[in-house]
């Protein structure tokens, strides 16, 4: 019975398809996953939307959505009537081609990454050895539709913050990759699926996660700090800095154009999220052996949910930083303790089992850890502040 429940969606997907011929039935088994998927994220999208203005609004004393439906549940749906309803206005010198294919890549281009992530036992819309260089690959291309808004725009704010926020990406895209490289080492394998069966192990009870080692917890903050940077959240949400670019790279954008850019933020975070649960956090394995009864799709989508909230909470949390700080911080910082972290997961793979190789991997971390960020203090140099005015 248990086993059935877990696997609810994959027998329901069959029952479907065995009408049809059996020439067809692959086809329209990956068909229903990405209607699934199409219509799952979404749904998800607009809760997280929800459960975010009531949180900042209660982190900063005030109600947040309460007059749309009972607890003002029914504000999603009262956004989205909106976004479709509202004109869609493209500045006159705008290449109108490149202005509307721009978010409708960004959207494209995040689902796609969901194809390879393991989101349940059997749960893989397409399962590739090479599931984490396809999500990477596809996730690269986001990029491209960012600076095709910010270009297609005509607008010196629209391509400032384009171009801000491809430095950004480019930038924190390569701690991403290399804080994965020692997942990569330790499993053998770039398939995700394969990823998180090495971590579906227990040990009295309790999980073989790769974030209970060292430098699979080292890796797993890298992988945090470098995936909100990279889906430009705050405190790294300079490219749309209203007090600087008005909105950034969506500046020109309104109506039902702007609701894709948002719909892709928030999709593309519960991506980068479901790649760290699936390198770090075990994928769709239960926290406890004990636990191992709960269908593992509620365990992913779980663990999303909590990342999700995470992301919201840095958002009420901390200040925004300065573009010199940012870029500062990805390859004086970030960057060298991800290379660093390659090198103690060898270092862990080859020393063996024992007590020795927890004290030394932890004690090569800790110690680069403080004396990088030592060393950073010591160069910051806050002069006296002065003021002046626009000749």
């Amino acid at each position: 019975m248990i086993e059935k429940v877990d696997q609810i969606f994959v027998i329901l997907g069959h029952w479907l398809v065995s009408f049809l011929p059996s020439t067809l039935q692959p086809a329209a088994m990956v068909l229903l996953g990405v209607i699934a998927i199409i219509a799952t994220f979404p749904a998800l999208f607009a809760l997280t939307v929800l459960l975010e203005r009531k949180g900042l609004g209660r982190m900063q004393n005030r109600y947040g959505p309460n007059r749309v439906g009972p607890y003002g549940l029914f504000q999603p749906i009262a956004d989205g009537l909106k976004s479709l309803t509202k004109e869609d206005i493209v500045p006159l010198s705008a290449d109108a081609v490149v202005h509307f294919l721009a978010p409708v890549l960004l959207v494209v281009v995040v689902f796609m990454g969901y194809a390879v992530l393991p989101i349940g036992r059997n749960m893989t819309l397409v399962n590739m050895d090479a599931g984490l260089l396809f999500f990477f690959a596809i996730g690269a291309s986001s990029e491209l539709s960012v600076f095709m808004a910010g270009w297609s725009s005509r607008n010196k704010y629209s391509l400032l913050g384009a171009m801000r926020a491809v430095a950004q990406m480019i930038s924190y895209e390569v701690p991403l990759l290399m804080s994965s490289v020692a997942v990569v080492m330790m499993t053998g394998s770039l398939s995700l699926g394969k990823i998180v069966d090495a971590q579906n192990q227990y040990t009295h009870g309790l999980p073989h996660w790769y974030i209970f080692t060292p430098w699979g917890f080292a890796g797993f903050i890298l992988f945090a700090i470098a995936a909100t940077a990279e889906t430009n959240r705050s405190p790294f949400d300079l490219p749309e800095g209203e007090s600087e670019l008005v909105a950034g790279y969506f500046t020109e954008y309104s109506g039902f154009k702007f609701a894709l850019f948002f719909l892709g933020e928030y999709v593309g975070m519960m991506g980068i999220s479901g790649l760290g649960t699936t390198l770090f956090l075990g994928g769709y394995s239960a926290p406890f052996e004990v636990l191992g009864f709960v269908p593992s799709w509620i365990w992913f989508f779980s663990k999303i949910m909590l990342s999700m909230c995470v992301f919201i909470w840095v958002r009420g949390t901390l200040p925004r930083l300065r573009q010199d700080q940012l870029m500062n911080f990805a390859w004086k910082f970030v960057l060298p303790l991800t290379l660093l972290n390659v090198m103690v997961a060898g270092l862990w793979r080859f020393m063996g089992d024992g007590w020795l190789r927890w004290a030394v991997c932890s004690a090569i971390l800790l110690l680069a850890y403080v004396t990088m960020a030592r060393l950073g203090m010591r160069k910051e140099h806050f002069g006296p502040r002065s003021y002046r005015y626009a000749e």
